[in-house]
Order: structure tokens, then C-alpha cells, then sequence
């Protein structure tokens, strides 16, 4: 594959930006909110490039794929969670299409580099 580190990893890159979108998102939501809903979305999204990372780490192209699996499943519930933001009124519509937009393009550059992998 020829990557050395993680961070030339443009799916890495991408999901380190919707860390940074998700955390300004989910600055607006209630303040009641900060232990719940707020923590969830922002640990899942952080979980995401530190998937990546750690797989990418890893000593076998199995073991990346299986991080690549958990990083998707974790850009899955970040996605959940912004609709469920929304739904409950934290945050608008129009708001949230930023990050779901971006949550889209990482899993679109995950599924890549994990075919990348195994063909």
C-alpha cells in the first residue's frame, strides 16, 4: 500500500475534519445534554479516525480491515446520533447536513481503502 503512518491515510484526514464538524455541531445542543447525547456523538466520532489509526498500526492487512469495520460502525452511530439530534430539536435540519455530508465521504474513502486491502 506504501503508507507509512496513518496520517497520510486520506480517510484518516477526513475523519479527523468531522471530528472537528461534530464537535462544533454538538456545542449548540442543550446543556443538559453534555453527559448524554453530546458525550455518545462525540466519542463515536473520535473513535472513527482512531480506528483507522490503530489498524493502520497493526502488524496483518486482516487486522487493518477489521479496525476499517469498527471505524464504519462507528461513523454508523455518529450518523444515528445526529438524526436523533435532530429530531429532538438540538440541532436543525440544514445544520446537521454538513456532518452528515462529511460522515457520508468517510464512509465512502473507508470502504475504498478497505478494498484496497483485500483485493
Amino acid at each position: 500500500m506504501g503508507v507509512r503512518n496513518y496520517s497520510e491515510l486520506i480517510a484518516w484526514q477526513k475523519a479527523t475534519d468531522l471530528v472537528e464538524a461534530v464537535y462544533a455541531l454538538s456545542a449548540g445542543f442543550s446543556r443538559e445534554e453534555m453527559c448524554g447525547l453530546t458525550t455518545q456523538v462525540r466519542r463515536a466520532a473520535v473513535s472513527v479516525p482512531s480506528n483507522i489509526a490503530e489498524g493502520q498500526g497493526r502488524w496483518t492487512t486482516g487486522e487493518f480491515v477489521q479496525f476499517l469495520g469498527i471505524a464504519n460502525g462507528s461513523l454508523r452511530e455518529v450518523g444515528t446520533q445526529i438524526h436523533v439530534a435532530v429530531r429532538l430539536g438540538f440541532v436543525s435540519r440544514i445544520d446537521s447536513e454538513t456532518v452528515l455530508r462529511l460522515a457520508s465521504e468517510v464512509g465512502r474513502l473507508i470502504y475504498g481503502l478497505r478494498n484496497s486491502l483485500v483485493d
